[in-house]
């Protein structure tokens, strides 16, 4: 669960950088496309495996 906390604080900083209103978390979540959700479970494993 803590990778879905990471990418929702990316996605609300992101768009604070751009000026828009987020989304609250479970609508964050329940909108992710099988595509997004295999993408950032990849870009953690990468980032994982950097880190040990």
């Amino acid at each position: 669960m803590d990778m879905y906390r990471e990418s929702y604080e990316r996605y609300c900083n992101a768009c604070q950088e751009y000026g828009l209103e987020s989304k609250d978390f479970y609508f964050f979540i329940n909108h992710l496309t099988e595509e997004q959700l295999n993408a950032y479970k990849e870009y953690s494993k990468r980032r994982n495996d950097q880190n040990d």
